[in-house]
C-alpha cells in the first residue's frame, strides 16, 4: 500500500517529510491530514532531529483538497465539518509551533492548504515556474482554516485581494509578498534547500526554538514597556541556560559548541 506521507532523517539529523499522492497533485484528505500530523509530532519528539525539510513529490507542491474527499465533504452535516476543519487547523498549529526549523521545499502548484503549509515554514524556497492560488470563493466557501498563517505570511492587504479574486500568482510575486524566501530554478534547488539545512545546523538548537517563540509572541504587538521587559527576561534566560554559557564560551574560546561535535 502507498504510504501518503514519508519520512527520512540522514546522519546529520534533517529530516525530510515527503508528501506522495503525486497521482493526485498531493492534495489531502482526512486520512492523509492525520499520518501528517503523526509524521510531525513523531519528528518533533526524536531528538535526532535537527531540522525538517517539507518536500513533495510528483508535479506538484499540494493542490488543496483531494476532489474525492471533497465529494464525500459534502454530505457533511455542521459538525462533521467542523471535526474536519480541527484536524487541519490541529496540523497547521503542529507545523506552525514547531520548535525545530522547518524549510519548505516548493515544485509546480500550490493551492489553499498548499499554500497554507508554506506560511506555517520558517524558511520557504520555490522553483520559478511554481504557482499559488486561493481558490476557494469560486466553490463558494473560503480559506479560512489557512488564513491566520497566510495572513501573517502576506499581510491583510495582498490576503484580501487573492482571498476575493481567486487569482494565481506566481514565484516571482509570492517572493515578492514574503510567502516565498526564495526563488531559484528546477535544477539549483537541492542545493538551495541543503544549504539552508546545512546554515540552521550550525546553531544552537534550543536558541533556535526560543527565537520562534519569540518571533510568535512579539508578531504584530506595538513596543510597549511590558514588550521591553519581555526581551529583557528572555535574553537573560537564554544566556543562562546551558546551551547559552556552551555557545559564549565556545566564542571566546574560539572553538565549535558542543551542538556541533
Amino acid at each position: 500500500m502507498l504510504h501518503p506521507v514519508l519520512q527520512s532523517v540522514d546522519d546529520k539529523g534533517i529530516a525530510t517529510i515527503t508528501l506522495n499522492r503525486a497521482e493526485l497533485h498531493n492534495a489531502l484528505d482526512d486520512d492523509m491530514i492525520l499520518q501528517f500530523t503523526a509524521v510531525l509530532e513523531s519528528l518533533i519528539a526524536d531528538a535526532r532531529v535537527r531540522a525538517i525539510v517539507l518536500a513533495a513529490d510528483g508535479i506538484s507542491f499540494c493542490a488543496g483538497h483531494d476532489n474525492a474527499w471533497m465529494q464525500h465533504m459534502a454530505g457533511f452535516n455542521s459538525e462533521e465539518l467542523k471535526q474536519h476543519g480541527r484536524l487541519l487547523a490541529n496540523l497547521l498549529f503542529t507545523l506552525d509551533s514547531c520548535p525545530k526549523p522547518t524549510i519548505a521545499r516548493v515544485q509546480g502548484s500550490a493551492f489553499g492548504i498548499g499554500v497554507g503549509l508554506i506560511a506555517c515554514c520558517d524558511v520557504a524556497i520555490g522553483v520559478s515556474e511554481a504557482l499559488f492560488c486561493f481558490s476557494d470563493v469560486k466553490l463558494g466557501v473560503i480559506p479560512a482554516i489557512v488564513a491566520p498563517y497566510v495572513i501573517r505570511a502576506i499581510g491583510e492587504r495582498a490576503a484580501r485581494r487573492y482571498f476575493v479574486t481567486a487569482e494565481r500568482f506566481n514565484a516571482g510575486k509570492a517572493k515578492r509578498l514574503g510567502l516565498l524566501h526564495q526563488v531559484v530554478e528546477n535544477e539549483e534547488q537541492d542545493l538551495a534547500v541543503e544549504q539552508m539545512a546545512r546554515q540552521v545546523l550550525v546553531n544552537g538548537p534550543q536558541a533556535m526554538a526560543e527565537a520562534k517563540q519569540l518571533v510568535r509572541e512579539l508578531g504584530g504587538q506595538a513596543i510597549s514597556a511590558d514588550t521591553l521587559d519581555l526581551t529583557v527576561e528572555r535574553i537573560a534566560q537564554v544566556r543562562s541556560s546551558a546551551e547559552g554559557q556552551e555557545g559564549i564560551a565556545a566564542f571566546i574560546e574560539q572553538r565549535a559548541p558542543a551542538w556541533l561535535n
